[in-house]
């Protein structure tokens, strides 16, 4: 762990030991860290890199405030894993037909316009999608109320959706060879509305304040102020949801799976269900504080949770090691290390379909943004976080589906 100390401002710790830090994230986490509400210190997990107003890859603990950029718009992305009682030698030899199972049963990716439905929503959820959604719509109502904007966000056709970017859903095989279902998704239209509703605010409530800021995106909310309160139940909604998405997701990708593979199976293991982008209260050096974790997982002593590679490179499902200086987190992936727009430039369609040879998976130009040479090296990820987890399986992914 390296400090930095922060003249007028909390110190810096980084767990980026042998990992690359672009100059431009570190100004973020130095624009952060002289934030006056600030607790204590920011924690700077070894997948850090630039983010919109502060970096993805760094854990925010606050005390009267919260900084709703910081959270984002894909309010509770996070990850889901569960293992099962397949071995890989249940699955059928040709995999496209297990991706294109996965693909017609969750829907993915995107498509605007002509007056036709996105591809990425349902037309008609399906009653396993609807009965979640009927626990979630007394809360969503409440919210709208408020802030009746949000009333035509995606929301009811989007539960149980992939969506696109770096949202994935992988068949993975562990080291003993058993098949293990994974995902990562989060609160889909409806987060991204309340995000983007809470930025404009924060940034209207501070219109006089802006100009003193180092960066618009660092706009907060005041404690005790009308729009916190809102915001904390608006996004701690938004978490709940993106929770239920990921859940009905995998009971479709297992059912798909199941219609696809000859060998009946059950789920051996307890699902894995973690957000990483997100904002709760916690109990951090003997304070209550807000703690925001921007592309980071908690990783308390014992708590489960995981953190995948890029496409083409393994993954982890760890133990938290309950580090206290770190906030109790770890890393939420590798993390990029250029842009989308900069892997487009750099890499080929050739280069794609090299790095994704040993796996199931689209290889066109519309994803080679997620090449995995676009990202750092999780294995060197994982070695400089081996104070803040460790690893209980290692998954290679032999299917992935992309949005």
């Amino acid at each position: 762990m390296e400090v930095i100390e922060v003249a007028e401002g909390r110190p810096i710790k980084t767990w980026t030991e042998g990992v690359p830090v672009e100059a431009a994230a570190r100004q973020q986490l130095l624009n952060t860290a002289r934030l006056p509400f600030i607790f204590h210190h920011l924690a700077v997990m070894p997948d850090v890199h630039l983010g919109k107003g502060s970096t993805i890859g760094s854990v925010i603990p606050t005390r009267g405030a919260i900084i709703p950029a910081a959270v984002g718009v894909d309010i509770g992305c996070g990850m889901i894993a569960t293992r099962s009682t397949l071995k890989a030698g249940d699955l059928p030899d040709q995999l496209h037909g297990l991706r294109s199972a996965i693909e017609r049963a969750v829907p993915h990716g995107r498509t605007i316009g002509h007056g036709q439905r996105d591809q990425g929503s349902w037309r008609d959820p399906p009653p396993s999608v609807d009965a979640l959604w009927a626990g979630l719509l007394p809360g969503f109502q409440r919210i709208v109320e408020k802030y009746p904007r949000l009333q035509d966000a995606n929301h009811r056709q989007h539960l149980g959706t992939l969506g696109t970017g770096n949202h994935f859903i992988e068949v993975c095989l562990d080291e003993a060879e058993r098949v293990w279902f994974m995902l990562h998704s989060g609160s889909r239209g409806v987060g991204n509305a309340i995000g983007r509703c809470f930025i404009a605010l924060a940034q209207a409530d501070m219109r006089q304040h802006l100009a003193n800021l180092p960066d618009r995106d660092l706009a907060y909310l005041r404690e005790g102020s009308v729009h916190f309160d809102d915001y904390l139940e608006a996004v701690g909604w938004a978490q709940d949801y993106a929770r239920c998405n990921r859940s009905a997701m995998m009971a479709q990708v297992v059912g798909a799976a199941r219609r696809v593979i000859g060998k009946p199976f059950a789920i051996d293991a307890e699902a894995v269900n973690c957000h990483h982008n997100y904002v709760q209260k916690e109990t951090h050096f003997g304070s209550e504080v807000f703690v925001t974790r921007k592309g980071a997982v908690s990783a308390r002593q014992g708590e489960p949770g995981i953190i995948p590679g890029s496409m083409g490179a393994r993954s982890y499902i760890v133990r938290g090691l309950g580090n206290a200086e770190s906030f109790c987190s770890c890393s939420h992936g590798a993390g990029r290390v250029m842009s989308r727009n900069e892997a487009r430039r750099r890499f080929t369609l050739a280069d794609q379909q090299r790095a994704t040879a040993h796996v199931e998976c689209r290889k066109d130009q519309e994803v080679i943004d997620e090449i995995p040479m676009a990202y750092k090296d999780i294995d060197a990820v994982m070695h400089a976080q081996r104070s803040l987890v460790e690893v209980v399986h290692t998954l290679r992914q032999v299917v992935c589906v992309k949005g």
